[in-house]
């Protein structure tokens, strides 16, 4: 991928009291945002392994995609305003009715990550706004250390 990015995955999920810390990584720093409890849920449970007896929000959305011959391809944290977060979903359609197409969305960071774990897509950062943001590394470690962790 192009030098502009910074690839990223998941390195924690915390409980807090307002709702679950995410934490991503490239391997050498992290960076922090904070979710809903229910997408952290959400993302939590792609990344245990665990299978929900009925399709999640986030599930259908996927299976949605599949039945029109899209998939996700990528997520990209392309803002930060503040405490707020943007992020770009990225779609790709290929069906019998439509030659390929690249659809780029608006979407929160916290869809992005719980669509693109359950399709296994990449996760970025603009090296720009990665480059900007503080290494949260040792607030994660000194979080696990309070057993906070899930």
């Amino acid at each position: 991928m192009s030098e502009s990015l910074v690839k990223v995955e998941p390195v924690a999920l915390l409980p807090t009291q307002a709702g679950c810390a995410v934490f991503l990584g490239d391997g050498k720093k992290s960076i922090v945002f904070y979710i809903e409890p229910g997408i952290g849920a959400s993302i939590n449970a792609v990344l245990s392994g665990a299978v929900p007896p009925r399709p999640l929000t986030h599930d259908l959305f996927c299976q949605t995609l599949e039945a029109f011959g899209a998939e996700v391809k990528r997520m990209l944290i392309v803002q930060v305003e503040g405490d707020v977060f943007y992020a770009r979903l990225f779609l790709e359609a290929q069906n019998e009715i439509m030659e390929r197409k690249i659809v780029e969305l608006d979407a929160r960071p916290s869809d992005c990550i719980a669509l693109a774990v359950r399709s296994k897509a990449p996760m970025y950062v603009l090296k720009e706004v990665w480059d900007q943001l503080d290494d949260m590394s040792e607030v994660l470690e000194k979080m696990r250390k309070e057993g906070d962790s899930w």
